[in-house]
């Protein structure tokens, strides 16, 4: 299995208000070492697609990157549909949550969780 600490091979970037909130949800919840980051698409949603974020352990086909000091765990599949995308936190009054800026989504529908490639 891959490892890269090197964050300029890390396929998605964080803003820092993401960083902040992913560090707070993931000290909320006492992970222990095992886990991490998990980033990836499942099938399915309006537009095709869905973003996956949330923390879990490592599995097989997994490649670990250390991104802002946070441990993520990305499928290698998945990589070719987020090369390149941003992960945002918004706490606005219009909308508070994670936003997702990906350069290889076609389309995207109107909740941003969900694309087309």
């Amino acid at each position: 299995m891959q490892t890269s600490t090197d964050t300029a091979f890390a396929p998605v970037t964080f803003t820092e208000g993401a960083v902040k909130e992913l560090f707070k949800l993931r000290d909320q919840q006492e992970f222990s070492d095992e886990f991490g980051l998990r980033v990836g698409v499942e099938g399915g949603g309006c537009a095709g697609m869905n973003y996956v974020l949330g923390f879990d352990q490592k599995k097989e086909g997994d490649q670990e990157f250390l991104i802002n000091g946070l441990k993520v765990f990305m499928h290698k599949a998945h990589q070719m549909y987020l090369l390149g995308m941003q992960v945002d936190w918004q706490d606005g009054l219009n909308s508070r949550g994670f936003t997702f800026s990906n350069p290889n989504a076609q389309s995207t529908c109107g909740c941003g969780t969900s694309f087309s490639v």
